[in-house]
């Protein structure tokens, strides 16, 4: 008896020790780096000069961002997506469209070809973010990033580009919907109706967090502190070109890599000037995303005085001398157009259901064989780039089909 109760004290010890052998190990491992050139340093202290671009260390090319909505995202991620052709790096795409199943969280399954383990540089399309999901996806050195913009501007934005897939809207009377829903909110607001995230503190749900808190609530607060630790650069559209100068610092990239033209704009007509009554209304309404903007507001211009005020100028002007250096180059007429006057289909961007306010890209005509290509990308609109990277988008053509069809 006493020798049986010893085997199954020994039995129940192995037992222990292999569940706890288990726990000790990370259950989807992923790599430190995925960089090809992990011998060399892949960061650098601030050299606060862009004529020091290929020297001291190598581009950083593990990269998550974090794609807002309405922040000049689709600008920045063909950016990424130039910059992982250039490095022939591995993308963490999604399968079947071209975000991660938003708004579900982000889970890794949602990855095309995922396998535990398995080495991805670059994530950048739509998802609601899931901090330890993307953990499981991505290396331990990757750098992450994502983009802010002004609540208010963010909000009408929105409000135009996804207020016809919000029922909730359809029944505001009137022409001006907008500022009659900023009026009286509540009346048309609910936070469980079909896609009604999109109006209310999207940017905080797009950071996978609870977009129909009070805003002096604690969990608000930690949620900053959790994002800051998280994000080693958050960019602000407002100041686009510096949020630039700043992430091709911090990765060690050349100029050459943040070269942009602006994608998916409206049409200039089709944006209203928000009042003062109107302004005031809408942050107050997403006065989570305001105090989260105004948060990174102050620790990005904490980093811009430690780049250096005067060096960050003379970057932001060498920037925009040779962006318009390829506007010439690149663009027919050296402007964009509306999307009745863009004569390829292939840059003809996606647009809003119901509209046709998104502007568009004419290829010049006799463009310089040397350039021909790096034009043909830079002006690219997502949708076709992804797919010129095979990537699956089989739901999101077949719902483009669908709106083509019943002329929505």
């Amino acid at each position: 008896m006493l020798q049986k109760q010893k085997k199954q004290r020994w039995q129940l010890g192995v037992k222990r020790v292999a569940v706890g052998f288990l726990i000790s190990i990370p259950l989807f491992p992923v790599p430190l780096s995925c960089s090809s050139r992990t011998g060399q340093s892949s960061s650098r202290e601030n050299t606060n000069s862009s004529q020091q671009d290929n020297t001291g260390c190598a581009p950083k090319v593990d990269i998550m961002f974090m794609k807002t909505h309405k922040t000049a995202s689709s600008t920045f991620i063909n950016i990424l997506l130039r910059f992982g052709e250039k490095h022939n790096l591995k993308f963490a795409f999604p399968n079947s469209r071209n975000d991660f199943y938003y708004p579900s969280s982000f889970q890794r399954t949602y990855v095309q070809g995922y396998q535990s383990g398995r080495c991805f540089n670059i994530m950048c399309n739509h998802m609601r973010f899931n901090a330890p999901e993307v953990a499981k996806v991505l290396p331990r050195d990757t750098f992450y990033t994502t983009i802010l913009r002004d609540p208010a501007e963010l909000f009408e934005s929105s409000f135009h580009y996804f207020g016809h897939v919000v029922p909730l809207t359809w029944w505001i009377p009137g022409e001006d919907k907008m500022a009659k829903f900023l009026r009286d909110p509540k009346q048309y607001f609910s936070p469980g109706g079909f896609s009604s995230f999109y109006l209310k503190n999207l940017l905080f749900f797009d950071f996978g967090q609870d977009n129909t808190l009070d805003a002096d609530d604690q969990r608000v607060e930690d949620s900053f502190r959790v994002i800051a630790e998280r994000f080693d650069l958050v960019m602000l559209m407002e100041h686009f070109e510096e949020s630039l100068i700043l992430l091709k610092d911090a990765l060690c990239w050349e100029m050459d890599d943040i070269l942009f033209f602006k994608l998916n704009s409206r049409m200039k007509s089709t944006v209203p000037k928000l009042t003062p009554e109107l302004r005031e209304k809408a942050l107050q309404w997403n006065s989570i995303d305001w105090k989260l903007y105004k948060h990174f507001n102050l620790t990005f211009w904490e980093k811009v005085e430690a780049y250096g005020r005067k060096q960050m100028e003379d970057d932001v002007e060498e920037l925009r001398r040779r962006n318009a250096e390829l506007v010439k180059i690149c663009i027919e007429g050296g402007h964009s157009v509306e999307a009745g006057s863009i004569h390829d289909a292939a840059m003809q961007p996606w647009q809003p259901v119901g509209e046709k306010s998104i502007e568009g890209y004419n290829l010049n005509r006799n463009v310089d064989k040397a350039y021909e290509e790096l034009c043909r990308k830079m002006l690219t609109p997502e949708i076709q780039y992804l797919t010129d990277l095979g990537v699956n988008l089989w739901l999101t053509k077949l719902w483009g089909h669908v709106r083509k069809i019943i002329k929505w």
